[in-house]
């Protein structure tokens, strides 16, 4: 369990996806830029699931205070909220209607 505190150190933003595209010589990897009130790089592991083309346009649910990592040699600065069921089948958050990038989820 976490308290309220500590659930308030995550900042969670929406981001429109502006460009994607796969990850050499990765199947599960995929690149997007994404801007959240800034643009950012985030790679995730949504390539099985998802084609690139398929995510320009979306509005999505973004971490937005995680520590940068380094995926395959690309720098991901954040990362996309998604939900899987027990059958492994993805979903990422997306919104019911438009709502400025970068406005704060809470």
């Amino acid at each position: 369990m976490i308290t309220i505190e500590d659930f308030t150190k995550i900042e969670l933003k929406i981001g429109k996806v502006i460009k994607a595209k796969r990850v050499e010589r990765s199947d599960k990897l995929i690149v997007m830029k994404v801007d959240t009130g800034e643009e950012r790089q985030i790679v995730a592991g949504i390539g099985k699931a998802y084609l690139p083309e398929e995510l320009v346009g979306k509005s999505i649910v973004v971490v937005t205070n995680l520590q940068p990592v380094r995926l395959m040699g690309m720098e991901s600065n954040g990362m996309l909220l998604a939900a899987s069921d027990n059958e492994g089948r993805l979903s990422i958050l997306t919104l019911d209607r438009d709502i400025e990038e970068g406005s704060k989820v809470r």
